[in-house]
């Protein structure tokens, strides 16, 4: 690998491995020193999860990072082009990580610049790391990838994470249950993608019929950022709510787990939060492993 960009690029030796290598260096079978190296972390979007645990993955692994949160103190307020911005920061650093709205921003970035890419999230398109610390949060709490039940729960059309998750898991024999409102459904272009021509889409109304039968249930926010119209987040916003009283009242099974990529609003309320179920909080801690991971394999640390 030379960069991670996209799940449809990653085949599955490359996901099995950066799996491994993660739960190595969860276990400190592996401590990669990245000390001669410097990592920017360009984050155009918001975040608080990626940039703090891509952060703290390259200082673990005693590396060093510079961050631009945000544009307001950067010369991108002063009109310097994305293109400027990433070819002037390449000069002074050995590996990028990048957050923009722009889908195709990161991937554009590979192609101009001699070093590492690594797409934090682009738009409503892609996000690669997130995927990869949900496949290990799976494979943790499953034992497996293959053959799960997986439901995907909110906002399937703009949600990034949800369709770097359905790539990831494509290698894996999964059947996904979908439940969204109507104008948040997965769209037509991932569905019919050849290459999840062997995927299993089902799609459902109900929650409470489906639990039962699911291993993880993979729930996202209603995303009021992607929405022109105030009035059309205002009429889905409180589409689907995970209560305590939803879950227990289902009688999952006993390896069930709900997983989030957070931030959640209204989506999962807190009484969820004690159910030995709940897994979010986990998910995002394991993000710091999968992260060294990469920037580990991608920097030739291993």
């Amino acid at each position: 690998m030379e960069h991670v960009i996209s799940m449809r690029d990653l085949s599955q030796a490359d996901i099995l491995q950066l799996l491994q290598t993660a739960a190595q260096i969860e276990n400190k079978e592996l401590q990669p020193d990245i000390s001669d190296k410097v990592a920017a972390l360009l984050f155009y979007e918001p975040s608080t999860r990626t940039v703090f645990s891509f952060d703290t993955a390259v200082k673990r692994m005693n590396g060093k990072s510079i961050i631009m949160a945000g544009t307001e103190a950067s010369s991108v307020k002063k009109g310097e082009s994305f293109s400027d911005t990433v070819q002037t920061v390449s000069q002074y650093v050995d590996i990028i990580i990048i957050r923009s709205i722009l889908e195709g921003a990161a991937r554009y970035a590979s192609e101009i610049l001699p070093i590492p890419i690594v797409n934090a999230g682009d738009g409503s398109n892609q996000h690669p790391t997130q995927t990869m610390l949900d496949l290990y949060s799976i494979k943790k709490t499953q034992g497996t990838l293959s053959n799960l039940n997986i439901a995907l729960v909110g906002d399937l059309r703009f949600g990034r994470t949800i369709h770097s998750l359905v790539y990831g898991l494509a290698h894996f024999g999964v059947t996904f249950y979908t439940v969204a409102p109507k104008h948040l459904k997965l769209p037509l272009y991932i569905k019919n993608d050849p290459a999840l021509a062997n995927v299993k889409f089902i799609e459902c109304d109900s929650l409470a019929e489906i639990i039962p039968l699911l291993d993880v249930m993979y729930v996202t926010r209603v995303q009021k950022e992607r929405f022109a119209d105030p009035v059309e987040y205002d009429l889905v916003k409180n589409s689907y709510q995970i209560t305590s009283q939803l879950i227990t009242s289902c009688n999952p099974k006993e390896n069930f787990k709900i997983l989030h990529p957070l931030p959640r609003v209204h989506e999962i309320t807190v009484d969820v939060d004690p159910l030995p179920y709940a897994y979010y909080f986990q998910q995002a801690k394991n993000g710091l492993y999968i992260r060294q991971a990469i920037i580990a394999t991608l920097l030739g640390a291993l």
